[in-house]
């Protein structure tokens, strides 16, 4: 219920209300809007603004959804018409930038040199809409679901803009194996994104880009275990040769660790014994009550603003872990039995 009232000019009271007049292409052009209808916003419909990456989990949600046992009678009486999410492959598709990657809210419709106009004393990178890691794995990712779902529906651009992201990730991968990320502490953090956009995109799980990913992962590994960044890698584009130095454990942090362990694991690293010393990390730093230490900062907007989003440090480790037990774990037994 929640993904249906929230899918922007999607329900019967939003397509009644005078905001629908606006989603029309001459009016969309007249105000340089992009397309709305079909997407999913930052938060609650009325923000009207759809994004790559919500729209893009937002679908995956619904997909994933309809295929649960728990879901009775979708069949019969859908929650979300085929129609909507036909709408929202329609605004993913709309947001691929010319590089083939995925922007936030818009197109990219300037030059970088926009950035000597940058009027705020704070941010960096905020004068055009630029394609990001983050904001391209999960559009990858939901299309490749849509296009197992509904392999019939505009394939020939579903396939075709699957192919291209990939090509973006590829060329946007770093020389060392990483990449720079724009929403998180940083390259830990975006090499995750890589590692599973290039998977989503049928990257095989040994070709050289996500060799070179495994082996920036498991250079940075810290003696303790665990990985860490802090957030002077954002502004700085480089990676902390002290990892966590401040507000961490020894250089290392149990965000960054999740983030690096998930993307080893997405990715089948063959080195076992750097994913296990790093799950065996993440379960030393849990505390009595099953919670985890707040530590520094993990989140980041526009190179400069950092975030601290509490729930991180129970999200990324438990997922980290259950992926090890699930998914990770078996297949090493299936590896060594063959």
């Amino acid at each position: 219920a929640y993904f249906e009232r929230t899918q922007i000019l999607s329900t019967p009271v939003s397509q009644s209300s005078d905001a629908v007049d606006y989603e029309t292409v001459a009016m969309r052009k007249q105000f340089y809007r992009h397309v709305s209808k079909g997407g999913w916003p930052f938060s609650t419909s009325a923000h009207g603004w759809p994004i790559s990456d919500c729209t893009a989990e937002g679908l995956k949600a619904v997909l994933a959804l309809k295929q649960q046992p728990c879901i009775r009678g979708w069949a019969e009486k859908p929650v979300l018409s085929d129609e909507r999410l036909y709408d929202a492959v329609n605004v993913i598709l709309a947001l691929q930038n010319t590089d083939g990657g995925f922007a936030t809210y818009e197109n990219n419709r300037g030059y970088g040199w926009y950035e000597w106009l940058n009027p705020s004393e704070v941010f960096g990178d905020i004068m055009i809409d630029y394609s990001y890691v983050e904001c391209t794995n999960a559009s990858i990712g939901a299309l490749a679901a849509f296009h197992a779902t509904y392999p019939g529906h505009r394939t020939a651009e579903v396939t075709r803009a699957i192919t291209r992201a990939r090509q973006f990730l590829i060329d946007i991968q770093r020389p060392d194996g990483s990449w720079y990320g724009s929403w998180g502490c940083c390259f830990t953090y975006a090499s995750w994104f890589g590692v599973e956009g290039l998977i989503h995109a049928g990257e095989p799980y040994d070709s050289p880009a996500m060799k070179r990913a495994c082996a920036f992962l498991l250079l940075h590994q810290r003696p303790n275990g665990g990985w860490g960044e802090d957030f002077t890698s954002c502004f700085e584009k480089k990676y902390p040769a002290h990892g966590m130095a401040k507000l961490g454990d020894n250089g290392s942090g149990i965000v960054c660790t999740g983030w690096a362990l998930m993307a080893l694991m997405a990715a089948r690293c063959d080195d076992t014994g750097a994913v296990r010393r790093g799950i065996a990390y993440l379960c030393s730093r849990q505390k009595v009550g099953g919670d985890f230490p707040q530590e520094g900062i993990s989140g980041v907007f526009n190179r400069a603003c950092g975030i601290t989003y509490t729930a991180y440090r129970n999200v990324f480790p438990i997922w980290a872990l259950g992926r090890f037990v699930t998914e990770y774990e078996p297949w090493t037994h299936r590896a060594s039995a063959t």
